[in-house]
């Protein structure tokens, strides 16, 4: 089994950054992928950023530019620097990982932007 466990969400003005983590721990052998997914109320989830275990990424159209995601691959550690944030960035984000051929999902972080 393995745990996901992401902070850093919080309220944040238009213009603002802030910096989401997701620490995973238990039974992990190595992890194919990583990525933060994030949902608005009254819409569907969907792909912010992705990570893979080469390092190779890629990003929402809507959020290239503005949001890089890194991962500490010894502490399977996924980081999501959110620059430029803007009032539709509102949603709760969820971090996803790919290890032995299964999906976890986070509990998701409420991340709001105030215009």
């Amino acid at each position: 089994q393995v745990q996901l466990v992401e902070s850093g969400g919080g309220l944040v003005q238009a213009g603002g950054s802030l910096k989401l983590t997701c620490a995973a721990s238990g039974s992990i052998f190595s992890i194919e992928s990583m990525a933060w997914y994030r949902q608005a109320p009254g819409k569907q989830r969907e792909l912010v950023a992705r990570i893979n275990s080469g390092g190779s990424t890629n990003y929402a159209d809507s959020v290239k530019g503005r949001f890089t995601i890194s991962r500490d691959n010894a502490m399977y550690t996924v980081y999501l620097q959110m620059n430029s944030l803007k009032p539709e960035d509102t949603a709760v984000y969820y971090c996803r990982v790919i290890t032995g051929g299964y999906l976890y999902w986070g509990q998701g972080t409420q991340v709001t932007v105030s215009s």
